[in-house]
């Protein structure tokens, strides 16, 4: 007869990215997964029992949580971080059930042999100079994330997923930003539009999850990191508040708690970024946020989602303490061009904030979002972002964000736009040539020189290691957010962004401080096509060695590139 302890075990071993295979050996990066079978049975797992499996090589371990499956049934998910011989154990809250403690498996990790930059670099942490992001291994990673906020339910089919998702990639997306089955945004608590294939991802009381709801997220999860995009996954939205108010603080029974725990052991063993909340303010935040640092093992990296509101636009802002979390994101206005100068200002704050910490502007004026907010007023975003310092930039478009059909919308304050109609927005590829055109050089090594270009915008570049009103500062300044913006290497390469005007001719900035002894060659970007205009060496005009580039071609936006003759 076949015991519960060995029948555990026999369900075996399963690699889970990029394809499921059986057997005890696992490449580095991937994940291993394996699954135990309980003969004791609980009136609801989900809040009474947890479990937890142990994996070790030599002397280092990892403490793994595995997440309930439905019926008794639990599933743990493990991406090792190195080569070797490794063991596991699992262990549970309830000592008496034989079945959940004391097992043990071991298994073998080799190398990946695969070309997903994800698996083949490993998962993403900050850099050592803590301006961008990087891979386990030290390979840069170039932040361009889009908006799939709702791309959990059934609003898009599993077709229509795998069609955004190619769309993206083609151009040059490598995160996904998407709530993982917590409360939406402009959505009621339950609300139907909340399901997919499987269901409500919890019942109403917030106490029973449905797994089948999160068997049907997987697939979506991991189609996106087969693809090599990172998912930013957020545990819920702020505004519906209600699920939480009542609950004690200290307590373990917490919802939001438990939640969090069940993202981190099924979505942890992926490349993901943790964001805890979006637009929430509460009491516990910061505990929150320490709990999920704690029970992650492999220390993914850790967003807040802020509000937006004029004294709130930092997610840096929103814990109390801000070492709790290793960016700063933002969300800086859906006013149109209104939002220029708050995203101008705000950037550069945080940029200049003591001690540093990579920056991503990752809310900000979604396209067509109301009806406005065009291709070029995302590129300006994109731009002005990443040429004031971000290690990245997330993108959104009106209608992808909420997954509208020709039938069924989110909010209809917003838009009502279908999400394959907007998949087709411009700005989209545009942005995606701007990355590809940085990709080119090594933009880890970037730094903001408002000073290369004159005339220039107003930054608050300045260091400081306390907050500031951004918007009183700018408005003390008289701050213009649209003339050139600069950036680049000493002596080796400069980005000028020249934001467009409505008039039929644009003036060229002059181009200052040129080094002695560095000769450049110059061209212009059109990151409208991604046509470039080749414009010959630089000639410096002495004695004050600067440059006068050309007269532009057309009133629209141009990037003027400098590159050092070799």
């Amino acid at each position: 007869m076949i015991t519960s302890k060995v029948k555990a075990w026999i369900l075996g071993v399963c690699i889970l990215m990029p394809t499921v295979v059986s057997g005890a050996e696992v490449a580095q990066w991937n994940v291993f997964e394996t699954s135990f079978e309980s003969a004791k049975t609980y009136t609801n797992a989900f809040v009474e029992i947890e479990v937890d499996v142990i994996f070790k090589q030599g002397e280092t371990q990892w403490k793994v949580p595995a997440f309930w499956c439905g019926g008794g049934k639990w599933t743990v998910r493990f991406a090792p971080p190195v080569q070797g011989e490794f063991t596991c154990r699992v262990e549970c809250s309830d000592k008496a059930n034989p079945d959940l403690n004391g097992h043990e498996q071991a298994f073998r990790v080799a190398a990946y042999t695969g070309d997903n930059p994800l698996l083949k670099h490993g998962f993403l942490k900050v850099s050592a100079d803590k301006r961008h992001f990087e891979h386990a291994d030290g390979t840069p990673f170039f932040w361009l994330g889009d908006t799939w906020w709702k791309g959990l339910c059934d609003r898009i089919t599993w077709e229509g997923f795998q069609q955004l998702t190619a769309d993206r990639k083609a151009k040059g997306f490598n995160v996904v930003q998407i709530i993982g089955g917590g409360p939406y945004p402009d959505e009621p608590l339950f609300d139907d539009r909340w399901k997919n294939e499987g269901g409500m991802p919890y019942a109403k009381d917030f106490e029973r999850l449905n797994p089948a709801y999160f068997d049907y997220a997987d697939r979506r999860i991991r189609h996106l990191v087969d693809n090599g995009m990172v998912p930013a996954m957020v545990g819920g939205w702020g505004w519906n508040t209600s699920c939480i108010s009542n609950e004690t603080i200290g307590g373990r029974e917490r919802w939001f708690f438990r939640h969090w725990r069940y993202l981190i052991a099924r979505y942890g063993a992926y490349p993901v970024v943790w964001i805890v909340a979006g637009e929430m303010r509460h009491p516990y935040l910061n505990e929150l946020t320490k709990y999920v640092r704690d029970n992650d093992p492999y220390k993914h990296l850790i967003a807040m989602h802020p509000p937006g509101v004029p004294e709130m636009q930092s997610g840096r802002k929103v814990v109390l303490n801000e070492a709790l979390v290793d960016f700063d994101f933002l969300q800086t206005a859906h006013n149109e061009w209104a939002s220029a100068p708050i995203t101008v200002s705000q950037v550069t704050m945080s940029y200049s904030k003591t001690p540093p910490m990579p920056v991503v502007n990752g809310e900000v004026t979604y396209e067509w979002h109301k009806n406005q907010s065009r291709h070029d007023l995302q590129r300006f975003m994109f731009w002005t972002c990443l040429l004031n310092g971000a290690a990245g930039h997330t993108y959104g478009a009106g209608g992808i964000w909420q997954m509208n059909t020709e039938t069924v919308h989110g909010s209809t304050a917003y838009e009502t736009i279908p999400w394959h109609v907007a998949m087709h927005y411009p700005g989209s590829a545009q942005l995606g040539l701007g990355k590809k055109l940085l990709e080119e050089y090594p933009w880890w090594r970037f730094e903001p020189h408002p000073e290369w270009v004159e005339p220039h915008s107003t930054t608050l570049l300045e260091p400081h290691a306390g907050w500031y009103d951004n918007h009183q500062k700018w408005a003390e300044l008289k701050g213009r957010w649209d003339l050139p913006y600069a950036a680049g290497i000493a002596g080796e390469v400069r980005f000028i962004y020249i934001p467009g005007n409505n008039d039929y001719q644009l003036t060229a900035p002059s181009v200052m401080n040129l080094e002695p002894g560095v000769n450049y060659r110059a061209f212009l970007f059109d990151p409208i096509w991604g046509k470039r205009i080749d414009l010959g060496p630089v000639v410096k005009i002495k004695p004050a060695d600067e440059y006068h580039p050309p007269q532009l071609p057309s009133p629209q936006d141009w990037v003027l590139v400098l590159e050092k003759v070799k």
